[in-house]
Formats: structure tokens, sequence, C-alpha cells
């Protein structure tokens, strides 16, 4: 039976699904959520979707343990490699899963020339490849996987140099091609977003899924009438008030360092650690 204080269970590779966290909390503010990075793995991108399919089954597993009321699947490899399978294995729960906006892309754009940003697992996914059959009739895709981003990333370099060189010989052979819209598929690069706006310019539309999935929760719970209640005044919430719980299959350390950087705020994490390559148990942070 789920309960409506129970937590929404978020999960990425790494920090990357914290950009979907952060829009669930704020069109959410009264949720309690359960954020797990696997940094012990990241990224999913260059991992073959295998896997990718392991890891995320067995964190859905631990996730589903720990009591949490839906699952969001925020990472985009961890979609297009496991959101079918994970539906059907663990069929009394909803997941919400992040597949490249592509849709909205192809139906604003004036050019008809959009550019897609992912990694290779997300690109070789057939969830990837059937957004792509279903909704870009007419438009031409141009791809790029950024290899090295998603590191930079989670090394908290959003401004650095070598950020914004990764970035330019991705998009600079794109808008030569005259793409008007990007498409941002995978969930560590609206982190980056004011440095692709710096390379692209005002006339390219950046599409940040983010907002989208917060609203596809806000359905999801409202149709199975499982809001959270409001936070009561010994609660803690949004402005100043914490309402997430980190854990981490890496480094705690690093990971707490980097928060302020990505998402302004200074929050404790645990440490969660892997006890075989399909099986997780937790593990207490001194």
């Amino acid at each position: 039976m789920l309960f409506k204080n129970a937590p929404i269970g978020i999960f990425d590779s790494g920090v990357g699904g914290l950009s979907v966290a952060r829009a669930i909390r704020k069109e959410l503010p009264d949720e309690r959520i359960i954020y797990f990075a696997d940094q012990a793995h990241v990224p999913y991108g260059s991992r073959t979707l295998n896997e990718v399919r392991t890891f995320a089954e067995e964190i859905s597993r631990f996730l589903l343990h720990e009591g949490v009321k839906l699952i969001v699947v925020a990472c985009n490899a961890a979609s297009a490699a496991a959101l079918y399978s994970l539906r059907e294995k663990f069929s009394d729960i909803s997941f919400v899963g992040m597949e490249p906006a592509v849709k909205p892309a192809a139906e604003n754009t004036q050019s008809g020339i959009v550019g897609v940003l992912a990694t290779p697992a997300t690109f070789q996914g057939a969830l990837y490849a059937s957004v792509v059959e279903r909704f870009a009739n007419g438009v031409h895709l141009l791809q790029d996987t950024c290899p090295g981003l998603v590191d930079q990333i989670e090394n908290g370099e959003l401004d650095t140099l070598k950020t914004e060189k990764i970035l330019e010989r991705a998009l600079n052979p794109m808008l030569t091609e005259g793409i008007d819209t990007v498409v941002l598929g995978c969930t560590h690069y609206p982190f980056v977003i004011p440095t692709i706006q710096k390379i692209c310019g005002p006339q390219v539309r950046v599409i940040d899924p983010a907002p989208a999935i917060a609203k596809q929760v806000r359905r999801l719970l409202d149709n199975s009438d499982l809001f959270a209640l409001p936070f009561s005044s010994g609660s803690l919430g949004l402005s100043g008030k914490r309402n997430i719980r980190i854990l981490t299959s890496g480094s705690v350390l690093n990971l707490q360092k980097i928060l302020p950087v990505l998402i302004g705020e200074n929050l404790p994490v645990e440490r969660v650690s892997w006890l075989s390559s399909n099986r997780l148990f937790d593990h207490p942070v001194d």
C-alpha cells in the first residue's frame, strides 16, 4: 500500500538528476524526496545497455525497500536501457522516465534543424529511436555525445574553459548547419545551460526537460491521490528547509562539496555501497 507522505524516489548515475529533483521540489514543495546518485558507476552513457539495466533494476529495488511511492528515472541512459523493463518488473508502482524532448523541438523549430546533446547509451536506446520515429518527421536532427562533459559536471566544473571547449566542439558545427533549437538529452546538461546559451546566442532555444518531468510527477500523484500532506511548522521544506535525502554510492565528501555549486544548498549526504555488481546494501556514514 502506498502512503501520501511516502517519499518520491529519484535516481541517476550521478549528480545530473539533481536538475530534475530541483524542478520537482519547485513544483511540489511539500513532497519528500530520496535521491540516489550511483557515482560508483558514473557515467552510464558509455556503458552497455545490459549493465545500465542491471543497475537501474537494483536501485529501484533499493528505493522500494526505502518505501518510495513513485520512482523518477532521472537519467536518459537508464531510461533508454531500462524503463520498459522496470515498469514490467515493478508493476505496482509508477515510473517516470526521461526521453529527449524531440517532440517540442520538432513542433517549434523554424529552421527545421535541431541539435540533440546526449550520451551514447541514450542514442543507442529504443526509446530515443521511438521518439525520433514518432515526432521528428521532416526535421533534421544533428547529434553529439559531448565526450567528457558529464565528468566536468560531476566535478562541479560548470563554467570552466575546458567545459566551454567541449560544448563549442559539439555546438559550433550545429550552428553552422543552422540549428535554432538544442535538446538536452542528459540530465547533467541543464547545469551548463548558461554556457550553452553563451555559445549559441539568444536566437537558439535550449530545452530543459526537467520542468516537464516535474509536471508529469504532479499528474501521476494527483491521479493516484498521493499528494503529500502539507509540511507542519516543524517540518523541513524549500525555503531554508530540507525535504530531500541524498545518497551516493561514490564519495560522500565530493558530493557534499559540489552541492552548493549545483543546487545552492549545503546538505548531508549518506553513503550506500554496492555489495556486488547487482546488489545494494546500506552502509552508515560515520
